[in-house]
């Protein structure tokens, strides 16, 4: 089963990872296309727009790429301070805690967008629908990783649970 959960994982990152950096990719084009075009000729009116809700998807999405490798800022120097046992079970919690958070994001985010399906962008005139789409997708994502990570902590038990990475200076 941890196999499975593992291919999934890998899968979905597979994904996401290209997809965040053609994202950023086409967020640096449409903004030099808006300062060349400010400078030089006419102001292109659609590329703050466009800027502005590629980078809402890529900071969601980038998020969840953060959260699958335990790169979001931690306070551990308590749990790091605890027994063996102990660690493991507050690991856990906050694990519970955090999908519990995921989950109702999933729930409001999802809300939010539906309320907000009626309101159409000022300059594509695009559904902001689809800006909004993003929310309950990264927290459903993250409740993935979150899951599978309860799921490892829980059938390795307290000595042989993977440790989690040192942070980087």
């Amino acid at each position: 089963m941890l196999k499975v959960l593992q291919r999934i994982e890998s899968a979905i990152d597979a994904v996401i990872q290209p997809i965040v950096f053609v994202g950023m990719a086409a967020l640096i084009a449409v903004i030099t296309l808006q300062i060349v075009s400010r400078v030089l000729f006419t102001a292109v009116g659609w590329t703050e727009e466009v800027a502005r809700f590629l980078l809402i998807w890529i900071t969601f999405l980038a998020a969840t790429l953060a959260f699958q490798r335990g790169r979001h800022i931690a306070v551990t120097f308590v749990v790091d301070a605890l027994p063996l046992r102990l660690r493991h079970v507050a690991r856990i919690i906050a694990l519970l805690v955090a999908l519990g958070f995921l989950l109702a994001l999933v729930v409001i985010g999802y809300r939010y967008m539906q309320v907000q399906s009626f309101q159409k962008s000022a300059s594509l005139r695009l559904s902001m629908t689809y800006v909004y789409a993003v929310i309950p997708l990264s927290s459903a994502l993250m409740a993935w990783y979150a899951f599978n990570d309860l799921v490892q902590l829980i059938v390795a038990g307290p000595s042989n649970a993977p440790q989690p990475e040192e942070p980087v200076s």
